[in-house]
């Protein structure tokens, strides 16, 4: 059902299209460090906290040259409602069929209200600049990622 990707393996391709229907390939960013994030549902409470902090920290990312995409299952048409919304400056993926959030590990069995279903779980992956997973973060919570994320970008960048 989901792929189990490991530090040092290259990162799966993916070609998606963003919330203006610009495409989008891993390969555009060989040569900056990317941020990919799988984020559940567009204007939730967490999902907007997660955005919004890595739309805050938009600069620190800039002046380390990285790159930051996020990805759901929602439509490009809701991403542009979402990046409106919230002056999102990153492009946010549309993967409505999951094929990439199945292809990096994304998918996973949740729980509701004592339902079970497969949903996407917060993820995300630092992806360096020759296109290998460099960070996997498997328990994101979204008020605290962001630092996180750009404390190992500094890390690795000075090693």
């Amino acid at each position: 059902m989901t792929n189990k990707l490991t530090i040092g393996a290259l990162a799966p391709a993916f070609k998606l299209p963003d919330q203006t229907g610009k495409i989008h390939q891993l390969r555009d960013y060989a040569g900056h460090f990317l941020l990919l994030y799988f984020y559940p549902k567009d204007n939730t409470p967490g999902c907007t906290t997660e955005a919004c902090e890595l739309r805050d920290s938009w600069a620190d990312f800039a002046k380390l040259q990285a790159v930051v995409l996020g990805v759901s299952a929602d439509s490009s048409k809701s991403h542009a409602k979402f990046a409106d919304k919230f002056g999102l400056p990153f492009p946010l993926l549309a993967d409505e069929d999951k094929e990439v959030i199945k292809a990096y590990g994304a998918l996973a069995e949740k729980s509701m209200f004592g339902k079970k279903f497969l949903g996407i779980k917060r993820s995300s992956f630092l992806i360096d600049r020759e296109g290998k997973i460099a960070k996997i973060y498997e328990q994101v919570k979204p008020a605290t990622h962001t630092s996180e994320v750009l404390r190992d970008l500094k890390q690795l960048i000075a090693d």
